[in-house]
């Protein structure tokens, strides 16, 4: 008489079974159960016990229960029967029903804000006009634009009875931008020989760049102007006999060319011999 062997790994997990055997625990309503958990599609449910996707044995029967399945995915080792083998399954939902709970709960989850807070970034302070323009001006137009403030300024200003402006007030005595640009014009003034400096010198730079690239760009002709001419020399000739051999055909049963084709011929033949010519020369 043969024994069963028990099986050291698990098993894949059946469609049907035939088994009368019923698990103790409580029957197991489709529509109790979240909506994302079921497939009736497929008949498979998430068994609540070990939270696996396992089949409904004869779904359409009068009493659908789950087949008998492991804790572990199919081929482990030591597998564990789970409790919730056998366990009866009341289908009270259609396809139809089942499908349209998915799509309204996919469309209350679309639909839900999000938690987390988007604080919105701190802005600073502007800076002022001068201190935008400090590093952008020289110093004639740091000037022009402490005069003009101070003839439109009354605080800057010192005029006489008539409303002309005689001078610029004192720097103590100016209003806050009247001082920012009576700085930025002394500022300018004080690095205007360094700034004029360093333009001349990038300027000489810049034409020595350019003197350089040019003297390299003739050297490199230099290189390959012999090449370059022998190439085109041989080109304007076999060209040259080409136009010569059409005008004069080696054989007797060739097609006549008229005279306007003829014409053509000699004036494309009279410009490359020019061009010849000059080559050659």
């Amino acid at each position: 008489m043969t024994t069963r062997t028990r099986d050291l790994t698990a098993q894949q997990r059946p469609r049907r079974v035939r088994s009368r055997a019923v698990s103790s625990l409580p029957t197991l309503v489709v529509s109790s159960l979240k909506p994302h958990e079921v497939d009736l599609a497929f008949s498979t449910l998430v068994c609540p016990t070990c939270r696996t996707w396992v089949p409904i044995s004869t779904p359409h029967s009068s009493r659908p229960k789950l087949v008998p399945h492991h804790t572990e995915k199919a081929g482990t080792e030591d597998p564990v029967r789970c409790p919730g083998s056998h366990r009866l399954v009341t289908v009270n939902l259609t396809a139809d029903q089942w499908f349209q709970r998915l799509e309204e709960g996919l469309t209350q989850t679309n639909g839900r804000r999000s938690t987390r807070v988007i604080r919105k970034p701190k802005t600073g302070l502007a800076p002022a006009v001068m201190q935008i323009v400090g590093g952008t001006v020289d110093d004639k137009t740091a000037r022009k634009l402490d005069e003009a403030h101070v003839r439109g300024c009354s605080i800057c200003s010192v005029k006489d009875d008539k409303g002309n402006v005689l001078r610029a007030a004192d720097l103590t005595a100016r209003c806050t931008d009247g001082r920012r640009l009576a700085q930025l014009a002394a500022h300018t003034k004080r690095l205007a020989p360094a700034r004029r400096k360093a333009q001349m010198d990038h300027e000489d730079w810049n034409d020595r760049r350019a003197w350089g690239m040019r003297l390299l760009r003739e050297q490199q002709w230099q290189n390959v102007s012999e090449p370059v001419a022998d190439t085109d020399l041989r080109r304007i000739r076999d060209t040259l006999a080409a136009l010569i051999q059409m005008l004069n055909p080696r054989k007797a049963d060739a097609p006549q060319l008229t005279d306007w084709e003829r014409a053509d011929l000699m004036s494309a033949i009279t410009l490359l011999a020019t061009q010849e010519e000059q080559f050659t020369r």
